[in-house]
């Protein structure tokens, strides 16, 4: 017993030793390891339409398809004939209110429960303290509201005959009641056949509740409205209320203070069960004409949140399986005809065959094509994630965890063709009915599938489990060369012997770094001055939305102007960060550091700003060295290593990039200096987490960047 207790220790030992060794190992080819691990995440990110798997129903009680649709050639007449009440009622003249009164009339004709809801417009304000929050600005209700100055939303409830009143399917349709189309009538219509389809099926079994959302002030706007007063709701006096007999009938066009709402209890806030899913119905005539009818879906919401895939599964295999929709989803145009994209496609695909046919087993067959066109659609679902703004009106259900999808139906003819309309109706009625069952046979919420996932077709998805490695290879050689001026067992010699000198450092003296040093404090100290100098950055703009009347190119040269003064500032007040000649060896290790929990951190709040936020990071803190460093090694490698450093300096300044990229796109003609102003308001008005990674993250990380570069 005593022997094997003291054998114990020298295998834990030998086990330590050996991941010391491999830890050294690593450190001391450093540079080998970033080179390695950088074309291998850009390569990982390159494969991802190959890796890509064909989407499949994890949700066996789903069971899409396996009833035969109930819509039929009546409910076609009864959304024709709603269709034309709407119009008929749109040609008088201020009848803004009048047309959610009509559906809330129809509503209850079916036999719904039927209430309206008044909410006023978002206050599109900046306010660092309501980022993460669910709970959108909105304007406070006066007692002395006019209806001017309120929108007004229909909402029916169906009771399910087989229920319990603890779970609900919401359907969405928006529309602008004062101005409404052509295309938002036959929203409302369809809606309406589908509505009163429910109201007499005896299978139903969740609540089913129709939000005709009133979209004068934005479609998002009165479903988050709606949506905030459903779980959180506040209760107002009677004063507060929204009295149909407030608003008399006018003919007036511009005060709205002379409109009835009629309605039996219509002040009465309703509500059904738990939501299982929402879907938001739209009808759009495209431009371009189609030889059949097409269904888009739109599935990102807030900051990069994704609904469970097995909705959009489900949609895809009953619109092509079943109604012989063409389905799609958002791709980047500009891709699609992409010389340099169309080359690596013809790359991949031989390597594909090459493949195949080492293994037959190995099913990596793609074409050109269809890589160039999952490509482009991938980077449309990165982009669109990591922007953090919802694509529609379904992402204020996320914020509440509730899975949804805007689903727009475009027909392959012109809406004022009446004769067409019957078919379009017949096969978007029974989509959305075919939906709306398999949701019903769930016994609980999605679950099942995916929630983390890109999609490079409608019918093609890459799970986090594959694209997450792209990511981790990228960001692998950061704590790698982080620690790598203070690796060795007492101390590591920075010289200018070759015989003595450590990949990658050089200086002109010779210092030691021992692993109890301190000296690393200072540069810990710039890059906090750093860090503190972006939160002011950040909080500059509350302070000047406080100004009225201001431009965007205005509000840009201010916002420079006072960050650059801020810099200033703190360098009076901290001191220069060059106050030691090798001082850049510990800046860079501890900006390394910085950044790896960075992007670290925000791979759990948005992986796609982190995904491609670390595409532009990552070679700045590997590259950068001072400028002046460049003489001691070899002209061409300096000529690459300045070249590469500037070009990263340039695209690596935020409005730098989007001022560029969007010259580009658009024409340097139409690029402004407040450009970049307008984009992060944009942000910063959604409560986007990338406006704080972009100030908080990559902005000190380029900041100390150019410290290193400009070093003495």
């Amino acid at each position: 017993m005593a022997t094997e207790e003291k054998e114990k220790p020298k295998g834990g030992a030998a086990r330590s030793r050996l991941i010391v060794r491999l830890g050294a190992f690593l450190v001391s080819h450093n540079l080998f390891v970033s080179v390695v691990c950088c074309i291998a995440g850009f390569i990982a990110l390159l494969l991802l339409p190959v890796l890509a798997k064909n989407t499949y129903i994890s949700e066996n009680a789903l069971m899409p398809g396996s009833a035969n649709p109930a819509f039929s050639a009546q409910d076609v007449m009864e959304a024709n004939r709603f269709v034309k009440d709407i119009i008929d009622q749109r040609t008088i003249e201020g009848t803004g209110i009048e047309i959610p009164r009509l559906v809330g009339q129809h509503m209850a004709g079916v036999g719904a429960e039927v209430y309206y809801h008044k909410f006023l417009p978002h206050k599109n304000q900046f306010h660092p303290l309501h980022f993460f929050s669910c709970t959108p600005n909105t304007v406070t209700v006066q007692n002395n509201s006019s209806c001017a100055s309120f929108g007004v939303n229909s909402v029916g409830i169906i009771r399910a005959p087989r229920g319990d009143g603890k779970e609900a399917i919401v359907l969405v349709t928006p529309y602008n009641p004062w101005k409404i189309e052509l295309s938002e009538a036959l929203s409302l219509g369809l809606a309406f056949s589908i509505f009163s389809l429910l109201s007499q099926v005896s299978w139903l079994a969740k609540d089913v509740v129709w939000l005709a959302a009133d979209s004068q002030f934005g479609e998002y706007t009165s479903v988050s409205a709606w949506l905030k007063d459903y779980h959180s709701p506040v209760f107002f006096s009677e004063s507060r209320k929204m009295n149909v007999d407030v608003c008399h009938e006018s003919n007036s066009h511009q005060d709205r203070n002379h409109i009835t709402v009629k309605g039996e209890n219509a002040n009465a806030f309703r509500r059904a069960g738990t939501m299982a899913a929402a879907l938001v119905l739209k009808v759009l005539e495209k431009k371009e004409r189609q030889e059949r009818d097409s269904l888009t879906i739109y599935a990102e919401a807030s900051n990069g949140q994704m609904p469970n895939l097995d909705l959009i599964n489900i949609v895809h295999y009953l619109a092509v399986h079943r109604q012989g929709l063409r389905v799609k989803i958002a791709t980047i145009g500009s891709l699609l005809n992409s010389v340099w994209l169309r080359s690596v496609g013809e790359i991949v695909q031989r390597l594909c065959r090459v493949a195949k046919s080492l293994d037959p087993r190995w099913k990596y067959d793609i074409t050109s094509a269809d890589y160039v066109e999952g490509s482009a659609t991938l980077a449309s679902s990165m982009y669109h994630q990591a922007i953090g703004v919802p694509t529609g009106s379904h992402g204020a259900f996320r914020d509440y965890q509730v899975d949804a999808v805007t689903l727009e139906l475009s027909p392959g003819f012109s809406l004022k063709n009446e004769n067409s309309q019957s078919a379009f109706f017949l096969r978007g009625g029974r989509l959305i009915e075919g939906v709306i069952r398999s949701v019903n046979n769930l016994l609980e919420k999605f679950h099942q599938s995916f929630f983390l996932y890109f999609l490079t077709a409608p019918n093609k998805f890459v799970s986090v489990g594959v694209y997450m490695i792209a990511f981790a290879l990228l960001i692998a050689p950061l704590p790698i060369v982080a620690v790598a001026p203070f690796s060795g067992k007492n101390e590591i010699r920075l010289s200018t012997d070759k015989g003595n000198q450590t990949p990658g450092y050089t200086c002109t003296d010779e210092i030691e770094i021992s692993i109890g040093s301190w000296k690393w404090l200072h540069a810990a100290k710039v890059v906090f001055m750093t860090h503190l100098w972006a939160v002011i950055v950040l909080l500059l703009p509350y302070f000047m939305s406080q100004i009225p009347y201001i431009s965007p190119t205005t509000s840009m040269l201010v916002w420079v102007a006072v960050a650059t003064s801020a810099l200033l500032i703190l360098y009076l007040i901290l001191g220069s960060p060059y106050s030691n000649d090798c001082e850049w060896v510990l800046l860079k290790s501890v900006m390394i550091a910085a950044a790896f929990i960075g992007l670290g951190l925000m791979s759990i709040i948005n992986f796609s700003t982190a995904q491609i936020g670390a595409l532009i990071v990552v070679p700045m803190c590997l590259i950068v060295r001072p400028l002046k460093r460049h003489k001691e090694v070899a002209l061409c490698m300096r000529v690459m290593l300045m070249t590469c450093n500037l070009v990263l300096a340039v695209i690596g300044f935020p409005p730098t990039a989007l001022l560029i990229l969007k010259g580009l796109s658009e024409g340097f003609g139409r690029v402004g200096i407040g450009d970049f102003w307008v984009w992060a308001e944009f942000l910063w008005i959604w409560n986007s987490a990338t406006y704080l990674y972009l100030l908080l993250v990559h902005l000190p990380c380029w900041a100390l960047y150019v410290h290193i570069l400009l070093h003495p």
